[in-house]
């Protein structure tokens, strides 16, 4: 018989997320069968002046059996619990901006990366891969359930995207050309959390943005570096995002006296609230259908038996 939590844990995935597996499985099949697609589909940036549809086509290639399977159950799992709570049309509004911007800087990068080393393989390298949105996605569960502690892993929600790039960063070592990968996940984090931090609307208040202290950039890091890290990132904050003066109080932005659109952390206690109870609701459903299932299988076990 099998166990409620073992079969509630594969259900639930949602038409959105199964439609984008599709996609992927799709792309990783067509690259396999015609490897000249990959040409036309794949970030080369020596030919994304005349190819610039790469910038979008290439998150959603996957060159290698692991890249698809991580990506399609990373996809399935995450937008579980995500989904739900943005909503389709944000969620997949999420996804293309994370995906675009993070080809954009990966672009950038072998284009830098060209002119100091001088190296033609970073101009003709192939990049490709939805594991820069699968990480914009993880910084989603950390806004969303920072404190839920993960049974498997007997961490909480809110080191994931931390501990995936320091792991990330380490293979990088021991890997040929982790130029392949590694720009890709860490834009694709940083991406994703500005767009949560600053630009991401709530649906019931119509605010932007999650200017919360347990949101705060710093947050990735060890609580020892956070006193060094929080300088740095005010600096950038004011450069890159428009921001002035942080309240000492609410963590929040202000333009003179008035406070900016989102700076209301009492908004993003009760965002990451609502994720927790969603989470919890769906976890109680789910067992409830199980165990009703389970009931019902040994009632008629218990019939067959008795005639």
């Amino acid at each position: 018989m099998s166990s409620p939590t073992g079969a509630s844990l594969f259900t639930g995935f949602t038409r959105l997320c199964k439609g984008l597996s599709v996609v992927l499985v799709c792309g990783y099949i067509a690259v396999q069968i015609f490897p000249s697609v990959l040409t036309y589909v794949a970030l080369i940036p020596a030919r994304t002046i005349p190819f610039g549809w790469n910038l979008i086509t290439a998150g959603y290639i996957e060159q290698t059996v692991q890249g698809v399977l991580s990506s399609t159950i990373g996809l399935l799992f995450i937008g579980k619990l995500l989904e739900p709570i943005w909503g389709s049309r944000e969620f997949l509004k999420f996804i293309f901006i994370v995906n675009f911007l993070t080809s954009v800087c990966v672009f950038i990068t072998a284009i830098s990366l060209y002119y100091v080393t001088m190296q033609e393989n970073y101009l003709y390298m192939p990049l490709s891969g939805f594991s820069g949105v699968l990480s914009g996605l993880l910084v989603g569960v950390k806004q969303i359930i920072p404190d839920q502690e993960l049974s498997l892993l007997k961490i909480k929600a809110k080191w994931l995207p931390s501990i995936m790039l320091l792991l990330a960063i380490a293979i990088s070592f021991f890997t040929i050309e982790p130029a392949t990968y590694l720009p890709i996940l860490i834009f694709g984090t940083y991406i994703g959390w500005i767009y949560l931090r600053y630009f991401q609307r709530k649906q019931e208040t119509r605010l932007k943005g999650d200017p919360s202290d347990e949101f705060a950039f710093s947050t990735f890091f060890p609580e020892f570096m956070r006193p060094v890290i929080d300088p740095i990132a005010l600096i950038f904050d004011r450069m890159l995002c428009g921001r002035s003066e942080a309240s000492n109080d609410a963590r929040g932005y202000t333009v003179g006296s008035a406070p900016l659109p989102g700076s209301d952390p009492i908004e993003a206690t009760r965002r990451r609230e609502r994720g927790a109870r969603a989470l919890e609701e769906r976890l109680a459903t789910e067992r409830l259908t199980v165990g009703a299932k389970d009931k019902t299988d040994e009632s008629d076990i218990d019939a067959t038996e008795n005639v």
